[in-house]
C-alpha cells in the first residue's frame, strides 16, 4: 500500500516501535502506542473509532474517549507523517468511514511477518529438506525481540498479547518436534527449558524435553523432569499426566526407545491424533425441520471458518439478531454442515443468556460442563475458574473441536470458553457484542428477519396444506409475522393442528394488534412464544434503557435522537446513548439519518410495555411530545411498506396505513392488559 513515499516498519513483538524510512520515531504515550499496535494489526483495514476505544479502555469508558481517540491518532500522524500539513488528508493514517485504516504493507508488521513464516514452514513439512523448514520456523522466532506489546495497555493489548505468546509457544513446540526428527536433541535443551518455565503448565513442552533429554543420553534428568510435572498438574489442576507423558514415560522406564529413535508423537503434523481412551464428543442438538435461506450467510461463515481453522489462531463467529430471528437454527446448521472439518468432535453448552434471572450459564459452569463433554471426572475438575479455563485450553490444545456456544449474554461470558489452535467457536447472542471483535477479533454476524418470499414458503410448507393456493391470505399472514421464524412456526403449527376449521376463523386473530401476542404462543411451552422471547430481551436491559423502551411504547413511527429526548424527559446525549443501547440489543432498528423504528412484532410488545409506566407519567411524556413541531414527511420505504407503523388493532389483515405526511400517532393512555405479571424494570 502506498505510505507518501516513506517506508514504515512496526514492531509489536516486544515493545512497540516503529521506524520511518530506516529512522525510529517516537510513539508518544502508551495509549497512543495502543492505538498504534490495534491499527497496526489489522493493516489496510477500517478500524470504528467506538472499536478503537473498546480496545483501548475497555467496558470503563470515559466520557471523553471519542476525543481521546482522536487525539492519539492526531499524535500519531504527527509522528509518522511529519511533513503533513494540518488540513491535509493523512496519507498512511487516514479517515474514513467512522474509523481509521494504516495504510502500510502488512509485510512491515512484525507480528504479520511471523504468522506468514509460521505459515510457509507448516507447508513446508515433508514436502523439502527437513532443514529448509527448520530455517522458516527459526526465522518467525527470530523476530521476537520480547513479550508482544510490552506495556501497553488496554484490553485488547491484553488479549493480543496473550494470543501471539500461545503462537509462539506453538511455534516452539514445532520447530522443536522437526529438530527432534533430524536428532539435534542437545541443542533442544536450553531453549525448552525457557518455554517450559514460562507456560509450566503445556504438557506437550514438557513431552518435548523429557523426549530431548533421554535422546541426548540424559534419562535421570528426563525422568525427574517427568515427576515435577506429574507433581505440578497434581498441586495445580488435579489432574494426572495426559496419555501422551504416561505412554513416554513408560517408554523411558523400558528402555525404549533407543536415545535418537524417532518414536513417539513427534507433533510434526497440524494437530495431534485425540490419544485413545479420549472421548470424541458428539453434543450438537438435531436441526429443525423446514429451515429455509441464509444461502449466502451460511457460505461465507462456512469459508471463514474453514479458511482460518489450520492458521494458529481460533475461528470465533457470533451470530446476533432480534428475538425469534432464528439464530440458534442458522447456527445448528451451520456447525452441521461444517462437523466433517473438525474430526475430535462437537462440544454444546446452552448459556441461556437471555433465560430467568439467576439461571444465566456462568462462565465457570459452562466450562464445567464443557470438562465433563471432553470425559474429565466430576471429582477431578478443579474449583477455580482461572484452573478450569487452563485444564479447558490444555485438554483441546492441538484438537480439532467445535464448540457451539447457545444464547451468550456478554463478552465476558464467551472469553475463558474460547481455545486456542485449531479448534472453533460458533455462538448465538441477542445482542451485538463488539467488545468481543474488538479484543479478540470474532467475526460478528447479524441475521435479520426472512424475507417474504422465504416466510411464504416456511408457511406453507409447515402448515399441512391449508395454505396450498391461499396467496392472499398467506401474504397476509407473512406481513403480520413480520418475518421472523419462530412466529411464523407458532402460526403454522396452529394452522396444521386444526384441519376442521375454517382457514379465516384461524388467521382472524393475527389481524389484531395488541392482541395478536396473545395467539403467537404455544400453551404449556415458554419457548414457544413471542411474548416470553420478547420478555427475555426486554428483562436483560439496563434499567435507563428499559425506561426508555417503555417510553418509545407509547409513540408510533420513525424516531429521532429528538423524540426519544422529549418521551424520555432526559437529554439528546442521554437519548442517543440508550438508542444504541436498544439498537445493540435488537430491540430497536437504526435506518438512514439515525432515524429508529421498531420492528412490527416488537411495536406491539413495547405498547405492553409502556403500560407499566404511570398513567401520570405517561401523560406527561405525551404532553412534551406535543410542543415538538410535526415531523418532516418521511421517504417512501421499499416497495410494499410503510414508513410509519399503524395503530395495533385497526389494520386488517394483509392491509397498512401510512400515516400522511407530517403526522405524529402516539399511543394514548388507557385500560390496557399487564405483561404476563412481570414488573417494570
Amino acid at each position: 500500500m502506498a505510505t507518501a513515499g516513506a517506508t514504515l516498519r512496526i514492531q509489536l513483538l516486544g515493545p512497540v516501535r516503529a521506524w520511518r524510512n530506516g529512522t525510529e520515531v517516537a510513539l508518544g504515550p502508551p495509549k497512543q502506542r495502543a492505538v498504534l499496535a490495534l491499527l497496526a494489526s489489522r493493516a489496510g483495514d477500517v478500524v470504528g473509532v467506538e472499536n478503537v476505544a473498546d480496545a483501548v479502555w475497555g467496558s470503563v469508558l470515559p466520557r471523553t474517549a471519542s476525543n481521546g481517540v482522536h487525539t492519539y491518532v492526531a499524535g500519531l500522524r504527527r509522528a509518522l507523517e511529519p511533513g503533513r500539513g494540518r488540513r491535509a488528508a493523512g496519507a498512511v493514517l487516514s479517515s474514513q468511514s467512522g474509523g481509521y485504516c494504516l495504510r502500510t504493507d502488512p509485510a512491515d508488521v512484525d507480528a504479520t511477518c511471523f504468522v506468514q513464516h509460521l505459515g510457509e514452514a507448516r507447508r513446508s513439512r515433508g514436502k523439502v529438506p527437513a532443514e529448509t523448514t527448520l530455517r522458516w520456523y527459526e526465522k518467525a522466532l527470530s523476530l521476537w525481540q520480547g513479550e508482544a506489546l510490552h506495556s501497553v495497555p488496554g484490553p485488547f493489548a491484553v488479549l493480543e498479547r496473550d494470543r501471539l505468546r500461545d503462537l509462539r509457544l506453538t511455534a516452539v513446540e514445532e520447530w522443536a518436534a522437526a529438530m527432534l526428527a533430524v536428532g539435534r536433541h542437545a541443542e533442544l535443551v536450553t531453549e525448552l527449558t525457557g518455554a517450559v518455565a514460562e507456560e509450566p503448565l503445556r504438557e506437550k513442552l514438557r513431552w518435548l524435553l523429557i523426549a530431548a533429554l533421554y535422546r541426548g543420553g540424559r534419562q535421570a534428568h528426563a525422568l525427574r523432569v517427568y515427576e515435577e510435572t506429574r507433581e505440578l498438574l497434581r498441586r495445580d489442576l488435579g489432574i494426572e499426566p495426559g496419555a501422551d507423558l504416561r505412554h513416554l514415560y513408560q517408554q523411558i522406564l523400558s528402555g525404549r526407545p533407543e536415545p535418537g529413535a524417532d518414536t513417539g508423537p513427534l507433533l510434526l503434523t497440524s494437530r495431534r491424533a485425540t490419544p485413545q481412551g479420549t472421548p470424541r464428543p458428539a453434543q450438537l442438538p438435531p436441526l429443525a425441520r423446514g429451515f429455509l435461506g441464509r444461502t449466502a450467510e451460511l457460505a461465507w461463515l462456512e469459508n471463514l471458518v474453514t479458511g482460518e481453522s489450520g492458521g494458529g489462531t481460533t475461528p470465533v463467529a457470533v451470530v446476533d439478531g432480534p428475538a425469534g430471528v432464528g439464530k440458534s437454527a442458522f447456527v445448528l446448521r451451520l456447525a452441521h454442515r461444517l462437523a466433517g472439518h473438525f474430526p475430535d468432535g462437537q462440544l454444546y453448552v446452552d448459556l441461556r443468556g437471555t433465560g430467568p434471572e439467576g439461571r444465566t450459564v456462568s462462565a465457570a459452569d459452562a466450562l464445567e460442563q464443557l470438562l465433563g463433554g471432553l470425559g474429565v471426572d466430576g471429582t477431578r475438575i478443579p474449583p477455580d475458574p482461572a484452573a478450569r479455563a487452563a485444564l479447558y485450553r490444555s485438554l483441546l490444545h492441538g484438537r480439532k473441536m467445535l464448540v457451539v456456544l447457545d444464547d451468550a449474554y456478554s463478552p465476558g461470558q464467551l472469553r475463558p470458553l474460547i481455545p486456542q489452535g485449531p479448534s472453533c467457536v460458533l455462538a448465538t447472542s441477542r445482542q451485538r457484542l463488539s467488545g468481543l471483535a474488538a479484543r479478540d477479533g470474532a467475526h460478528l454476524v447479524t441475521i435479520g428477519p426472512l424475507a417474504d418470499e422465504e416466510s411464504a414458503r416456511l408457511l406453507t410448507d409447515l402448515s399441512g396444506g391449508r395454505l396450498h393456493g391461499q396467496g392472499p391470505a398467506t401474504a397476509g399472514l407473512v406481513a403480520r409475522c413480520g418475518g421472523l421464524p419462530l412466529a411464523l412456526r407458532i402460526v403454522a403449527e396452529r394452522l396444521a393442528a386444526n384441519p376442521g376449521v375454517p382457514l379465516n376463523a384461524l388467521i382472524e386473530p393475527y389481524a389484531a394488534g395488541r392482541g395478536r401476542l396473545d395467539w403467537l404462543t404455544v400453551k404449556g411451552d415458554a419457548a414457544a412464544s413471542m411474548r416470553g422471547a420478547f420478555d427475555a430481551s426486554y428483562q436483560a436491559l439496563p434499567a435507563d434503557a428499559a425506561r426508555m423502551f417503555r417510553h418509545l411504547g407509547l409513540y408510533d413511527g420513525p424516531v429521532t435522537e429528538e423524540i426519544a429526548a422529549t418521551l424520555a424527559g432526559t437529554d439528546r446525549a442521554t437519548a442517543r446513548r440508550l438508542l444504541s443501547v436498544l439498537s445493540a440489543h435488537h430491540l430497536l432498528e437504526e435506518g438512514p439519518g439515525h432515524r429508529y423504528r421498531f420492528h412490527t412484532l416488537m411495536g406491539i410488545y413495547a405498547a405492553e410495555c409502556a403500560e407499566h409506566e404511570p398513567p401520570a407519567r405517561r401523560q406527561e411524556a405525551l404532553d412534551r411530545l406535543s410542543w415538538l413541531p410535526p415531523p418532516e414527511p418521511s421517504r417512501p420505504g421499499p416497495a410494499g411498506t410503510s414508513t410509519t407503523r399503524a395503530e395495533p388493532g385497526t389494520v386488517t389483515l394483509g392491509e397498512s396505513r401510512p400515516e400522511g405526511p407530517g403526522t405524529r400517532t402516539c399511543r394514548m393512555p388507557g385500560q390496557r392488559r399487564t405483561l404476563s405479571g412481570r414488573p417494570g424494570r
